[in-house]
């Protein structure tokens, strides 16, 4: 495994904050990489030195949530839906800038759909339309379901500002995903 060096991590830290931090202010559409760079404390060709565009940020940026969200989910199939889905929402706590601006503002109508298809993939692991509750059910239509009403809960927690803390969310989301699942 390649070491990274710490600056270029602080650097890219910088860059990532920035552009969310604009995000949350400004539509995506508005967003110039000179905005980007300056709100980070950089030179603009520092930014493309390690992003080819704001389109590129973005996509690099969603795709590390999701890797991390999906490496939660490996890490923690062990576990019953509440104590995994806690791991979930903690994270979420953690990433707020950019969950809340990715799906409270709807900052990146990308993003939602992205996060959507990584849940209804995620949920379909857990289907089981052979007994039990979801006998004879289809399965993408459990997982559909499932998937949509979990996006819908995160969006609703951020966009009222986390009113409840991530254990009890968690508790209240895990005990309704085991009544479906």
């Amino acid at each position: 495994m390649v070491k990274v060096d710490r600056r270029i991590i602080r650097t890219r830290e910088a860059i990532k904050k920035a552009f969310l931090e604009l995000m949350s202010e400004k539509n995506f559409d508005r967003i110039t990489i000179q905005d980007i760079a300056d709100r980070a404390n950089i030179n603009r060709a520092t930014v493309y030195l390690h992003y080819l565009d704001k389109f590129d940020l973005l996509d690099k940026i969603i795709e590390e949530h999701i890797k991390n969200m999906s490496n939660i989910c490996e890490s923690e199939a062990e576990l019953d839906w509440i104590e995994s889905t806690v791991h979930c929402m903690e994270y979420l706590e953690r990433n707020y800038l950019f969950f809340s601006t990715m799906l409270a503002s709807e900052g990146a109508p990308y993003f939602r759909s992205r996060f959507l298809q990584f849940n209804i993939e995620e949920f379909k692991k857990d289907v089981d339309i052979t007994k039990g509750k979801n006998l004879g059910q289809n399965a993408d239509v459990v997982a559909q379901f499932v998937a949509n009403a979990y996006v819908g809960v995160v969006e609703w927690w951020l966009k009222n500002g986390m009113p409840h803390p991530p254990r009890e969310m968690a508790e209240k989301v895990g005990e309704l995903l085991a009544r479906i699942l």
